[in-house]
């Protein structure tokens, strides 16, 4: 099976079902993402897919060949990851850092989807969960990349 993955061709031997989480993580060396829950309720898996968040433990490999993936490795070669990076390191956003790879993703998504978003809408796209609670930084992050 072939995947596009951060601009580059990968071909995989691996069952259609797997998640795609495992192909990145355990077949092609892609840490970056990481495995939360397993049950796509935490979003720390959360990778780009066609340019829209897509929580990557419960996707099968199958279901996203053809599509663009780009994962944390990738964010900062996008224009708008690179200021939803700049702004998280600003805004010093992450505590343990888990949980952030996932959360830079899912913003770099809303930024591109609705490039100002209302705090509404932040709230309504930033549900991945942070044990740290650092939403409030979160936010403040995401509006300072929207307004860059």
């Amino acid at each position: 099976m072939e995947l596009t993955i951060n601009g580059s061709r990968h071909q995989v031997d691996i069952e259609p079902d797997t998640p795609l989480l495992w192909v990145l993580r355990d077949e092609l060396g892609m840490t970056g993402t990481k495995y939360g829950c397993g049950l796509a309720q935490c979003g720390a898996c959360t990778v780009l897919v066609d340019g829209q968040a897509t929580r990557s433990c419960v996707t099968p490999v199958e279901s996203v060949a053809g599509s663009e993936i780009m994962t944390i490795e990738a964010i900062t070669e996008d224009p708008v990851g690179q200021k939803v990076v700049e702004a998280w390191v600003s805004n010093q956003v992450p505590q343990c850092g888990y949980c952030q790879s996932g959360q830079v993703m899912a913003a770099t998504a809303l930024i591109k989807q609705s490039p100002r978003p209302s705090d509404e809408d932040i709230a309504g796209a930033m549900i991945n969960l942070c044990r740290c609670g650092t939403y409030n930084a979160i936010a403040a992050a995401v509006r300072q990349a929207a307004e860059a």
